[in-house]
């Protein structure tokens, strides 16, 4: 009875990575590879807000309390729409972008804030920047949605770039993933990180978009698909986790 209990829970929580923007690992890697560069006055203002923890621990807290009544107005904010020139759309549907332009407009005069604002546009803040670096999490007003095969089930294709696909590719924990992606130099990673959100990511949509030539409805997508796709979804990470420490070292230092 116990091993059944096991395995259900395990199907459980496999299931529920395809969710959300990234898996829950992914948001740990992004933000442990944010906070290796963050400058040290900003990383201790930073966790002095959040009670002494780190981004680390906060990574997947957007997620976690998207449909509780107090946060389910920020369950639009996973996504957003980009027209035919890759030019954000706003509209009631998705809302990522200007939401969190906003929490940096906030941020920006966080010293006239009360320490639970800051600590709330915080934890937003650090979940809301990686998502809108998933490839998936791009919508185009030309594409739609679909499902796929991958490694025999069905899912949808959202789905396999949430992180399925990077869960099966790597055993990896969040420490490893920015061991071997964070290998970028001083000069690069400023260059990658600047830039205002809004032109990071419609960059991002025009970066992601070829993702729809690589798997149509039906598909069934294994091996070979996991050796192209891979290293798209790795530089998405890296690129994410380098412009949350760029944007945090700017509101911070």
């Amino acid at each position: 009875m116990k091993r059944i209990i096991f395995l259900v829970l395990m199907f459980l929580a496999v299931k529920s990575q395809g969710l959300f923007a990234w898996s829950a690992l992914q948001h740990a890697a992004i933000n442990y590879i944010a906070e290796c560069n963050l400058n040290p006055n900003a990383k201790k203002r930073i966790e002095s807000y959040l009670g002494g923890r780190s981004i680390v621990y906060y990574a997947a807290w957007m997620d976690h309390i998207r449909k509780t009544p107090e946060y389910i107005f920020s369950d639009t904010w996973h996504m957003d729409l980009v027209d035919e020139n890759f030019k954000c759309i706003e509209n009631d549907r998705y809302g990522g972008l200007p939401a969190l332009e906003e929490m940096i407009k906030k941020l920006e005069n966080y010293t006239s804030l009360d320490d639970s604002t800051v600590a709330v546009n915080l934890k937003f803040l650090i979940h809301l920047l990686p998502d809108l670096h998933t490839p998936c999490h791009v919508a185009y007003t030309f594409l739609r949605s679909f499902n796929v095969k991958y490694n025999g089930v069905e899912r949808s294709y959202h789905t396999v770039w949430d992180g399925v696909m990077l869960n099966h590719a790597n055993p990896w924990g969040y420490i490893e993933y920015q061991r071997e992606l964070d290998r970028f130099s001083s000069e690069e990673k400023k260059q990658i990180g600047q830039g205002s959100p809004r032109e990071r990511f419609e960059q991002t949509a025009r970066d992601c978009v070829i993702i729809y030539d690589w798997a149509k409805e039906g598909d069934e997508l294994g091996v070979d698909f996991m050796v192209k796709a891979r290293p798209l979804a790795e530089r998405q990470m890296v690129i994410a986790g380098y412009r949350l420490a760029y944007v945090l070292n700017k509101l911070f230092e």
